[in-house]
């Protein structure tokens, strides 16, 4: 899989994270292409610190096609479940993202890439959203904004995350975000760490999650006061 593919996880969920690197690459006139397609297996689906499963398992998939120029484009789709929505009434159970991008490396440690990504929910469209997200990597930190275009729907999100190659080829990640509510609503931080390992051709990952949402903002806004709390997810993944 191209480099750059790899930060596609970031508009989606830190589990994926640990997903094996492998692609196909196809020979065109237009020059070559890399092909990728990804599974996985997680214990919760963790959007900003929040679940969007109800604390339920998830199983994730995506499919990735990178040109040797750098564009890319893609599609990932996941369960969720609509309790984890504000007004508990929406019935989405399946959310499906489309993303369009280019990347370009200026070194083997530097690099940047801006990304377009639409969000739809097949059974509750007034969920779907478009947002722009530019991004900057350099010596394993990332710098990224996520710009959503629809106000209310998809909150402004700049994050900044950092990966560490540990020894036994385990990857260390972190993560530090904060949304920015736009049309009302309390603004929150989230945070994550995790580790990752190719074990047996499968990635596998074990991340820790949380959100400085006080419980009764939670409870007012969802209809809970635990699907804001701490989280440790465990994921499995494969490329093919």
């Amino acid at each position: 899989m191209l480099k750059k593919l790899t930060t596609l996880a970031l508009s989606t969920t830190l589990c994926t994270l640990s997903g094996v690197a492998a692609a196909e690459t196809v020979e065109s006139p237009l020059g070559n292409f890399d092909v990728s397609m990804t599974a996985t297996l997680a214990s919760d689906y963790i959007w900003r610190g929040q679940s969007q499963t109800a604390g339920e398992a998830a199983i994730q998939g995506s499919l990735d096609v990178a040109h040797e120029s750098g564009l890319y484009a893609g599609v990932w789709a996941s369960n969720v479940d609509d309790a984890a929505f504000p007004g508990n009434t929406s019935g989405a159970d399946i959310e499906v993202d489309y993303y369009i991008g280019y990347g370009y490396g200026f070194t083997d440690d530097i690099s940047v890439d801006l990304q377009l990504a639409k969000y739809t929910y097949p059974q509750a469209s007034q969920w779907n959203g478009y947002e722009v997200i530019p991004s900057i990597t350099a010596y394993g930190f990332t710098l990224g904004h996520k710009y959503g275009v629809e106000t209310g729907v998809h909150p402004t999100y700049t994050w900044v995350g950092y990966d560490y190659e540990l020894p036994y080829e385990i990857t260390l990640s972190a993560s530090y975000g904060l949304t920015d509510q736009k049309a009302g609503g309390e603004d929150y931080n989230d945070w994550s760490v995790g580790v990752g390992k190719t074990i047996f051709g499968l990635g596998v990952s074990l991340t820790y999650t949380d959100t400085d949402i006080d419980s009764e903002v939670c409870a007012a806004t969802y209809g809970k006061d635990d699907y804001c709390d701490s989280n440790l997810t465990v994921a499995v993944s494969k490329s093919f």
